[in-house]
């Protein structure tokens, strides 16, 4: 539609996940009109999060160092060892303030019609992890969904014969939710997961 810099920009944006057509036009008119000096501190994000970030050495979670800040805390207990697809998953755990173990991120999830098996992820570092003895329980905290639950399944029957005890979030009704919008399989597993009180 438009020609030159502002079409190669529009485009380059449109490629951005969760970014369509039209948010795409509206960021990069957006872009356009802001004052210069915001435009070269995004420039500078850009540039410094692709030069500055890379990937722990230990968890896989996004660190500016070797190894991220959670992996250089001490304070932290390497007896529980808690299984994410994505570092924005372990962002989301952290956000509570429950868990003070580490983490190991496997970069997605199983996923054959994608394309993506257990190869194309971090289950053999997540093996040689665990086979240093030290962690006594492993959490799959996988999303609850068909890719997430086939990753949990395989990880749960890899580490079985290793004797960690292997445990899954409970998943079930939100807080403020209403029973009449909870889907089946929701309901299903707050009834499984049911506690006394």
């Amino acid at each position: 539609m438009y020609e030159g810099a502002i079409q190669d920009l529009i485009d380059e944006l449109g490629r951005l996940p969760g970014v369509g057509p039209k948010s795409a036009q509206r960021i990069a008119f957006h872009v356009l009109s802001a004052d210069p000096a915001d435009v070269n501190r995004l420039a500078g994000a850009l540039r410094k999060v692709k030069e500055l970030v890379r990937f722990c050495t230990s968890c896989y979670n996004v660190a500016e160092s070797e190894q991220c800040r959670i992996c250089r805390d001490p304070r932290r207990t390497d007896e529980v060892l808690c299984v994410v697809e994505e570092p924005k998953d372990v962002v989301a755990i952290e956000r509570t303030g429950e868990f003070r173990g580490r983490y190991h991120v496997l970069g997605g999830a199983i996923n054959p019609l994608e394309g993506i098996g257990p190869d194309n992820l971090r289950i053999r570092e997540l093996m040689t992890r665990l086979g240093g003895g030290a962690v006594r329980e492993l959490i799959l905290a996988t999303d609850p969904n068909t890719e997430g639950e086939a990753t949990a399944t395989y990880l749960a029957l890899m580490v079985k014969p290793m004797g960690i005890a292997v445990t899954r979030l409970a998943s079930g009704l939100p807080v403020g939710g209403d029973l009449e919008y909870a889907d089946e399989i929701t309901l299903g597993r707050a009834f499984e997961g049911r506690r006394a009180v």
